[in-house]
Parts: C-alpha cells; sequence; structure tokens
C-alpha cells in the first residue's frame, strides 16, 4: 500500500485518519486518495498526559488539518482496552470533526493493515508495547500493553528505565560509572549517578525516557554486556507476546513488527526474528512505513459493500 497514493475504491472521498501514541500524535486527511494534510503533535492520549493537554495538542493538530467535509474519521491509539476508552476518546475528537463518523482502535491494528495484512500479528515497540492479532475468522486476540506501571516490557521507556537501575546498582555497589552510566547521565545532563534517582521520580516523562533509548543500543554495539542483555530481553518479550498471540488465533503469521523501535532498529529486529524462529514463527515482516497508512485499509473495510 503505498502512502502517498491509494487505490481503495470503497474509502470515502475524504476521511481522517490518527495515530495516537505515548510520545505524538499524527494526523492524516485523505482526498480522493491522495493525501491532502498532515501534521503532528504531542501526544493526546489522556494515559500519557492531562485531559487538559490532550485537548490543546488535539486543537492545535486540527488546526493544520483540512478536514472540511470529512466523513469519517479512524483513530488508533494506546490504552484502547474497553468499549469505556474507545468512548472517551471519541468523546475528545468529535468537537472537531463534528459531521464525520468517529471510530476508534487500539494502535496495533494499524501497524498490521499498514503492512497490508487482513490477518496476523502486529507487534508495538515504541515508547510502550503491545501485541494484537486477529484470523481468518475473525477471532482478536491481544497480549501485552498493560501500560508502564503494570508492563511494557520491551519498549523504549522499558530500556529506559532499566539503564537507569543498572547504574543505580553499580552506585550501591561503590562502582564507577561505566560505558553505559556514562552516556546515560550525558543524555539527562547530569553529573553523578545519584542524581538520577530524582530526575527520574520528578518532571520526567515515559516520552523521556522511551528517547533514552539509543542510548542503550549503542552501548550494546559496542560490546557492553548488560545493555547487550537489556537489548535481548526486550526482543525476548515482544516475541513472547507475539507468540502467545499467534498460538491463542491458531495462525503461523505474519508477524508484523512496528513502531519507533520496531521499525528502526536492527539490533532488535534481528534478536526479535531469532526469538520467534525458536518458537516456529518464521514469518515476520519489519513495517516500513508509519503504522498511519494502515487507515485507509481500515476506513475501507468498514464501508458497506454493494
Amino acid at each position: 500500500m503505498d502512502k502517498d497514493t491509494l487505490n481503495l475504491s470503497t474509502c470515502p472521498t475524504r476521511f481522517v485518519g490518527l495515530d495516537i501514541g505515548g510520545s505524538k500524535t499524527r494526523g492524516i486527511v485523505w482526498t480522493d486518495g491522495a493525501v491532502s494534510s498532515d501534521h503532528s503533535v504531542g501526544s493526546t492520549n489522556v494515559q500519557n498526559v492531562s485531559v487538559e493537554t490532550a485537548r490543546e495538542n488535539m486543537a492545535d493538530l486540527f488546526a493544520h488539518l483540512d478536514v472540511a467535509e470529512a466523513t469519517h474519521l479512524l483513530a488508533g491509539a494506546g490504552g484502547v482496552d474497553t468499549d469505556d476508552d474507545a468512548a472517551a476518546l471519541r468523546s475528545l475528537i468529535a468537537p472537531f470533526v463534528p459531521v464525520a463518523h468517529v471510530s476508534v482502535v487500539h494502535d496495533t491494528r494499524l501497524l498490521l493493515a499498514a503492512s497490508g495484512a487482513t490477518e496476523g500479528v502486529a507487534v508495538i515497540a515504541g515508547t510502550g508495547s503491545a501485541a494484537w492479532g486477529i484470523n481468518a475468522a475473525g477471532e482478536q486476540a491481544r497480549a501485552g500493553g498493560w501500560g508502564y506501571l503494570l508492563g511494557d516490557e520491551g519498549s523504549g521507556y522499558w530500556l529506559g528505565r532499566e539503564a537507569v537501575r543498572h547504574s543505580l546498582r553499580r552506585m550501591d555497589s561503590g562502582e564507577p560509572a561505566d560505558e553505559l552510566t556514562a552516556p546515560l547521565l550525558e543524555y539527562c545532563g547530569l553529573s553523578e549517578a545519584d542524581e538520577l534517582i530524582r530526575h527520574f521520580h520528578q518532571g520526567t516523562t515515559r516520552r523521556y525516557w522511551a528517547a533514552a533509548s539509543p542510548v542503550i543500543f549503542t552501548a550494546a554495539e559496542r560490546g557492553h554486556v548488560e545493555a547487550r542483555a537489556m537489548v535481548a530481553q526486550a526482543a525476548a518479550d515482544l516475541a513472547a507476546m507475539a507468540g502467545k498471540v499467534a498460538h491463542q488465533l491458531g495462525i503461523p503469521g505474519p508477524v508484523v513488527l512496528g513502531s519507533g523501535m520496531g521499525s528502526n532498529v536492527p539490533a532488535l529486529q534481528e534478536a526479535f526474528k531469532e526469538q520467534l524462529t525458536a518458537q516456529g514463527l518464521h514469518n515476520v515482516q519489519i513495517l516500513q512505513q508509519d503504522p498511519i497508512f494502515g487507515i485507509p485499509l481500515l476506513v475501507a473495510s468498514e464501508q458497506p459493500t454493494s
């Protein structure tokens, strides 16, 4: 599916897609099958920011999108686990597109659709993590996606937090900053490991720590043992989620890995593939475009057939 032009004849003339992640929200308007507006703002997910901030960011987003005469809007967002979650997000969006039909789905669905697949397993590895899948019978399954306080193993936030924990353990043992702690402190603008405690708990966000994940990947590339172990564990956790979903649905794949880290970090991708191969899952794909470009396929699937 090409991200610039589409050949999905059942799509409405003009529709809107939103990808609401833990770090940012991207909106696109498609008109006659082509992208006519495209803008990004901060997160509008109320699980990550306050309702006031979410509404302000949403207003900024729609101020830059030409949504006049749009008849449909489909939003994919993390944390949409219940009908109440979906209804709350619809109520936030609806005032900005008063004449459009608004649909809300979990953001993992965007990944699978963006790969062009109508069945399989999608795995998010970004600020957070989750797996979702659907089989030919329309049965669905989920794993992970519990949020950062309960899970999000294998996510960017998880990696950032693990690097902090590694550094604090060294501090407790009286060991100096090593090849992981030193660049982490530089990223944070700190001079000593003990400053990480207050820094972590006061004024930093999930997005901030997720953005520290390149520190871990760079240290791993340079042979840092603990950093390599973190990357391996992240891949194992992500693959475990994918395997659970595939097993529940009785499908061999495809398994599509995407989002910020999933689409852009080769070391994580290779370790993820190895873990799934060990589970007997060989059809693994790396998403090569933004998940938001799966929205046209989802919108088309919602339209009545003649």
